[in-house]
This record gives structure tokens, C-alpha cells and sequence, in this order.
């Protein structure tokens, strides 16, 4: 509970500075509501990786171009597609909130935001029990907008996942999902194993990982 406040926080913008008794209360009662609210869902599929010399990443019948991400997946040999959403409940709530109280709606949308995070941390975990079962270690979520990771490969992501028929994921023309409080990834798989943490480049120290987002 305490570290999906302290993301609350940081998503509310507040940095360094803590956050006072009246926004902490909001933010228990919003994780509260969102809890009671949220249908979270997610899909995975394991691809091999090719990664060509001339910077190609190849995964399935998709070909990525992206610097960022080449470094991140270096050493790997599978990468997990990895889509997770909270469910139209969680949007239709922050939409109704929004006309009646902004402050709040601002606070659940962070919330919500910690909250799809804490979960999909959760999916990690349990795909990397497995994945380590077979020697292979995941590296951090990498999602399309990252970096030089050019948002447009969410369509052939969600594609390769059949995210509209396995968790009601859609996206419109301009690349947002639908439900908002959605998130797609890619997660490298390695035989080495790297002390990545599941909560991401974020949360870790290291500043000069070769792996970084």
C-alpha cells in the first residue's frame, strides 16, 4: 500500500516534496473506489528474438527500428508482447468525477495510473516465475512511446495479441487505447541474468545500465 501512494504522489507531480494530510486521505479514497471499480486484465505471448546487425528487431512478422529498445533487449533470446488494461469501468468513473469534482478526477487518474502499474508488476512477476523455470530472466516493460520506440508500433502489438478479443483493448487512429488506463510492452527475456528490478528503470540506482529505457 505504501509504495502505490508514494506513485500516486509522484504522478500527482509533487517530486520530492511530501504530499499533505488532506491529499492522502483523497489518495486512500480513490485507491479504494478504484478498487471496487477496476476489471484488470492482461494477455502475454513469448516470441523468439532476432536482433540483425544493421539494428533490426525482428518478432514474429514485426520488424522494429528503435535504438532504445535494441539496447534494452541486448543479450536476449525471447521477448514477452504484454498487454494489460483496468477495465472501461475505471474510465467511465474519472469521466463522471470530472464534471462534478476536477481535483478528485485528477487524483483518481493518478491513482488509477499507479494502480495499472502495481498491477502489471504483478503479471510480471508471475510471467518470470515461469520464464526462470526454462533459465531465461526478464528485463523491464518497454512500451511503444519510449525512447525512440515510436508509439505507431502499438497497432502491430496489440495485433500480435489480439488485445480487442482477449481484454477488450482497442486503439484509435491516433494511437490512444481504449480503456485509457491501458499499457502495452515488450519485456526481453535473457539467459543471463541481470539484476533488473520488476518495478523498472525508475526504481533502480544504476544509472549508467547498459539496458536502461
Amino acid at each position: 500500500m505504501e509504495r502505490r501512494i508514494k506513485e500516486a504522489v509522484r504522478y500527482l507531480g509533487y517530486g520530492r516534496n511530501a504530499a499533505d494530510e488532506r491529499t492522502l486521505t483523497l489518495i486512500e479514497d480513490a485507491f479504494a473506489e478504484l478498487e471496487r471499480t477496476a476489471a484488470p486484465k492482461s494477455v502475454c505471448r513469448i516470441f523468439d528474438l532476432d536482433q540483425t546487425e544493421d539494428g533490426r528487431i525482428i518478432i514474429g512478422n514485426m520488424e522494429i527500428r528503435s535504438r532504445s529498445l535494441s539496447r534494452n533487449l541486448k543479450g536476449c533470446t525471447k521477448t514477452v508482447l504484454f498487454g494489460a488494461t483496468l477495465g472501461p469501468g475505471v474510465d467511465q468513473l474519472i469521466r463522471r468525477m470530472s464534471l462534478t469534482d476536477m481535483a478528485k478526477a485528477v487524483i483518481h487518474q493518478a491513482c488509477a495510473a499507479a494502480l495499472l502499474e502495481e498491477y502489471c508488476d504483478e503479471e510480471q512477476l508471475k510471467i518470470g516465475a515461469e520464464l526462470e523455470e526454462q533459465e531465461l530472466y526478464m528485463r523491464p516493460r518497454f512500451s511503444p512511446g519510449y525512447g525512440d520506440f515510436d508509439i505507431q508500433y502499438q497497432e502491430p502489438l496489440m495485433r500480435m495479441l489480439d488485445c480487442a478479443k482477449t481484454i477488450g483493448l482497442t486503439m484509435t487512429d491516433s494511437c490512444m487505447m481504449t480503456p485509457t488506463k491501458s499499457v502495452t510492452a515488450l519485456i526481453g527475456a535473457s539467459p543471463i541474468k541481470e539484476r533488473c528490478p520488476i518495478a523498472g528503470c525508475e526504481a533502480c540506482e544504476k544509472k549508467d545500465c547498459e539496458y536502461r529505457r
